[in-house]
């Protein structure tokens, strides 16, 4: 696994997200007038997600002019006029949050992370409204604003605040759904913020104690799941297979088989 570059590709990322994030707030109110859709009528895009990935593509290639790019709104693809031989893949996700975003809700996020021979390596999540910060380092821990990050302690299924999130397609929904009514009553409660990122960054400071989600793609989770990796949680799909758009369950070593037994017992 290579990681050498890691503390200097956060660096590159932390830069880029923050003056995204800049770029997103200051956009907001000019945004809303130009909503589109993507996959479905209930998944919008706006100018500010393009915006954004047009500004931290460009910061990439003028630093990285080698690297690759796999983006919301734009696809996998060279940053400069082409990929090098030792290309890092940068996972970016210019708004996660972009229903919020688009509401006035604040909890959105700009994501971004640094991918070396198909493992991620360094992240940074932050909030746009907030100004929260999230990174990570493989092997550095993870940290919101110069605190340390170590997920929660909960012991006990029953006593877990779990976020979730639902996906676009109605036929999905439907199915997360039927999930959700299962899982609820064998635990606390249950959070839907509306940004995978943000989700995932909660459970690596405690502020979640768990999380699962059907249907995340690598830029939503990709900075998020190395922040709560690195704060000690376990970070991975049902049955042996890793998170992925099958499934992403994140949670401490003590909940984490049963929280995953009950889900795979809906699946």
């Amino acid at each position: 696994m290579a990681t050498t570059g890691s503390p200097e590709l956060l660096s590159l990322a932390i830069d880029l997200v923050r003056r995204a994030a800049t770029l997103v707030g200051d956009s907001r109110s000019a945004a809303v007038t130009s909503i589109e859709t993507k996959s479905t009528p209930t998944d919008p895009v706006t100018e500010a997600d393009r915006a954004a990935e047009r500004l931290v593509v460009q910061g990439l290639a003028a630093a990285r002019p080698g690297d690759l790019v796999l983006g919301e709104e734009g696809g996998f693809r060279p940053v400069g006029d082409e990929a090098g031989a030792d290309a890092v893949r940068w996972l970016l996700d210019p708004i996660d949050g972009t229903v919020n975003f688009v509401y006035g809700i604040p909890a959105y996020a700009v994501s971004l992370a640094a991918e070396v021979d198909g493992v991620v390596v360094a992240g940074v999540v932050r909030n746009v409204v907030t100004g929260e910060e999230w990174t990570a380092v493989r092997g550095g821990g993870a940290w919101r604003d110069g605190q340390r990050l170590r997920g929660s302690g909960v012991t006990e299924l029953s006593r877990a605040l779990v976020g979730t999130g639902f996906g676009y397609a109605a036929e999905r929904r439907q199915r997360q759904a039927e999930v959700l009514l299962r899982v609820l009553p064998r635990i606390r409660d249950i959070r839907r913020i509306g940004s995978a990122a943000l989700d995932l960054c909660a459970a690596a400071e405690g502020r979640l104690d768990a999380f699962y989600e059907q249907g995340l793609n690598p830029w939503d989770s990709a900075a998020g799941g190395l922040v709560a990796e690195e704060a000690g949680l376990l970070v991975t799909g049902l049955r042996g297979a890793p998170a992925g758009t099958d499934m992403t369950l994140v949670a401490p070593s003590t909940i984490h088989q049963e929280l995953h037994d009950l889900l795979v017992s809906q699946d």
